[in-house]
């Protein structure tokens, strides 16, 4: 998946839970979001501001379709709550290899 195809898809699917999250579609995703949100911090703290409360529900939706791809439910971005361990599991989940279609039924 490209770039373009990774912004379109997730913001397409803004608020779609289900399904899966390809490792290229999450990780360009993510490199958008941080490369526009620093370019909007050093403009406007409220255009920052803004473009961080637009993608929030966009990136925890595409977080929940890659930890589908990978076997795992999204409720495990709850990790994230846990200082310094929750974010290196997380990342060493969203890095993993997809599952195959079987783990659509354990998610």
């Amino acid at each position: 998946m490209t770039f373009q195809e990774s912004i379109r898809v997730c913001f397409a699917k803004y608020a779609d839970f289900s399904g899966r999250a390809s490792r290229s579609e999450y990780w360009w995703f993510g490199l958008f979001a941080m490369l526009v949100s620093f370019g909007l911090s050093l403009i406007s703290g409220i255009l920052w501001l803004l473009f961080a409360l637009a993608t929030v529900l966009p990136s925890i939706a595409v977080t929940t379709r890659r930890l589908h791809d990978t076997g795992r439910s999204g409720w495990w971005q709850l990790l994230y709550l846990v200082p310094v361990i929750g974010v290196v599991v997380m990342i060493v989940f969203l890095v993993q290899d997809s599952k195959g279609e079987d783990a659509l039924v354990q998610a």
